[in-house]
């Protein structure tokens, strides 16, 4: 099968794509021809080897064989022994390892069936980011009806996700974007946006119960200024690095408003309620590009130049 194999660490010219062979099936797993695979700021992280802890899970002292890619859409082709959900011909999207790829073989519990109105494309770009905007707001957040949140870092893959998820969750939501996109974080349902090349919203008197952090923009003594008494700033760890994060952690033991950094892992449980709130128009994929398998050195690049407008999307097969 055909894949991209990422060679070494550094710039995209580090992916190549390669012959290799088909993974393994096991009992409690599904072989799936992928059709659609997101990618985002974790793959660049995991190819540029930054920070240097990441080159132990991805390879070291240099990766081997290793497939980027987390978040798949695509249609069942086998499954193993122990599968009950699944048959062959089943169109499903979810989670995984190595999604750059025609066929990736994953746990049955990391995949739902994808709604019939929601093409490949957006499908296979929401498992990863928009598992963290859940996992941060209703489960790190605690969000509740009437709560006011604040989505920095509104326009890219978990921001857009954040917007519609706190929504769902009855918040009054505010996004914080560039200029170029305050009209699509509008348009996702944000009852307000504010353009941070004109305004400071640590500073325009505004307060709020949670701030879901993905920019990583401002120091923890500004985003008090931003926080009613008893609010909290929950950071996103996926954009943050291991400063920003090792930071947040430690203060969170003595500073009552910093929220603790939060891991975000694929259950099935959570892939069927996003399942679902696709399904009745709630959340939607935001796409902003896409690329054939054989330009995700190109595709890759331009998530590095950290200014993509919701998810890039890689295509793979018909």
């Amino acid at each position: 099968m055909k894949a991209i194999v990422q060679t070494g660490y550094g710039s995209p010219n580090v992916l190549e794509l390669r012959e290799i062979d088909a993974p393994p099936v096991n009992e409690e797993d599904v072989l799936v021809r992928v059709r659609a695979a997101g990618i985002h700021a974790g793959d660049y992280y995991a190819m540029m080897g930054a920070p240097y802890g990441v080159r132990f899970v991805v390879g070291f002292p240099k990766p081997k064989n290793y497939v980027p890619g987390y978040d798949l859409a695509g249609i069942v082709e086998e499954t193993g022994s122990a599968v009950t959900r699944f048959q062959p011909g089943d169109e499903v999207f979810g989670a995984c390892k190595g999604g750059c790829a025609e066929l990736v073989s994953t746990a049955e519990e990391k995949l739902v069936s994808k709604p019939e109105s929601v093409d490949y494309l957006q499908a296979g770009a929401v498992a990863t980011s928009a598992l963290a905007a859940l996992h941060g707001l209703r489960d790190a957040g605690k969000v509740q009806p009437g709560m006011k949140v604040l989505i920095n870092g509104a326009s890219g893959g978990v921001g857009t996700f954040g917007v519609q998820i706190a929504k769902a969750l009855g918040a009054e939501v505010t996004g914080v974007c560039s200029g170029r996109n305050v009209e699509m974080v509008s348009s996702i349902g944000a009852d307000h946006v504010i353009d941070y090349t004109r305004e400071d919203f640590t500073q325009n008197g505004q307060q709020y119960d949670l701030i879901l952090d993905n920019a990583t923009s401002r120091s923890f003594a500004e985003y008090k200024r931003a926080l009613s008494p008893s609010g909290r700033v929950i950071p996103n760890s996926g954009n943050a690095g291991m400063g920003p994060v090792a930071s947040a952690m430690i203060r969170s033991f003595y500073a009552r408003q910093q929220g603790r950094p939060y891991y975000s892992s694929p259950k099935q449980d959570d892939l069927l309620t996003l399942r679902d709130m696709l399904e009745t128009g709630k959340i939607r994929t935001i796409v902003d590009r896409t690329y054939a398998l054989n330009e995700t050195p190109e595709a890759m690049a331009y998530i590095g130049q950290g200014h993509a407008q919701g998810k890039v999307v890689i295509r793979v097969g018909d």
